[in-house]
């Protein structure tokens, strides 16, 4: 019932506004009520207007889980400012599936920042997710120039590692991380991960060769 109090209600109120402020031609007023009349049983006839309002939920968005590269990124890049900020952005875009988008917006803010050895990474990173996890030239090419902006910076190969470690290229990944580990200060607050992940290389090697 209230629905069909609505729905009369608004007809009412357009034919009202119509006939005063419309300037309708002579016979207007007929060929108003009569349409209005046609909105009135097709409302009747397909709409429902006996049953009582409920909005509508929204749909629910199907969440990608965050990528490892989301999970670590904070332990070996930098957390504040402009390229961190693209990062989670980038992130953001993964988990919605917009992984396009990711790529996207790193090299947006590589044409402004091409030494960032951050943006670099992340490209790489961007790329494989892109790829459906497997390491394309492209992104090599992408860690890659990373470590050429930084050799020092344990990010580029520390990741470009794990990029290849979910490709499956386990000797890849193996040379890479055994490479920075060789080179890692001996206080190195991630070192100890990334001994954890050369021994789980190992072991995953030994299965596989079962």
């Amino acid at each position: 019932m209230t629905g069909w109090l609505i729905f009369v209600g608004l007809a009412l109120i357009v034919a009202g506004l119509l006939w005063r402020f419309g300037r309708l031609p002579k016979g207007g007023i007929e060929l108003v009520a009569a349409t209005l009349f046609l909105a009135v049983a097709g409302y009747a006839w397909q709409g429902s207007p006996g049953l009582s309002g409920k909005p509508t939920p929204a749909p629910e968005t199907a969440k990608v889980p965050d990528s490892a590269f989301a999970l670590e990124r904070d332990k070996l890049l930098a957390q504040v400012g402009s390229d961190a900020d693209v990062l989670s952005a980038a992130d953001a875009f993964h988990r919605q599936g917009l992984n396009l988008y990711a790529v996207g917006i790193i090299k947006g803010a590589l044409e402004k920042r091409p030494n960032s050895a951050d943006l670099w990474v992340g490209l790489g990173n961007a790329m494989v997710v892109h790829g459906g996890g497997l390491m394309s030239p492209a992104a090599e090419l992408a860690f890659q120039r990373a470590a050429a902006i930084a050799p020092d910076h344990p990010g580029p190969p520390f990741f470009m590692g794990l990029a290849y470690a979910q490709a499956g290229q386990l000797d890849r990944a193996e040379a890479v991380w055994r490479d920075l580990l060789d080179r890692a200060p001996a206080n190195a607050s991630w070192r100890p991960e990334l001994e954890q992940r050369l021994i789980e290389i190992e072991r995953l090697k030994t299965q596989m060769a079962q």
